[in-house]
């Protein structure tokens, strides 16, 4: 906790966070120790196999692990920031 912010409340389920959220003044809470988080809502319709290096498999894991990601989601954010930077 810090001086301008109580700490969370424990939540016990998605319908106990949406009725705390929607009633809540957040600007009470201490959000410093939140982290962002990407939700996958589009659906995978299509699949991709390539062959790679040991090392980079190896690197590409070790990277994806430092994030606190499975590192099939953290190459598909790889590819997905730089099809977007090409738009």
């Amino acid at each position: 906790m810090t001086a301008n912010g109580a700490p969370m409340p424990s939540l016990p389920s998605d319908d106990a966070a949406e009725a705390f959220v929607a009633s809540a003044d957040l600007t009470l809470y201490d959000l410093s120790g939140f982290k962002p988080m990407r939700f996958e809502i589009e659906p995978k319709s299509a699949a991709l196999n390539m062959r790679l290096p040991a090392a980079l498999l190896a690197a590409l894991k070790a990277k994806a692990s430092s994030h606190g990601l499975p590192y099939t989601r953290y190459v598909r954010m790889l590819l997905e920031a730089d099809v977007a930077r090409e738009k």
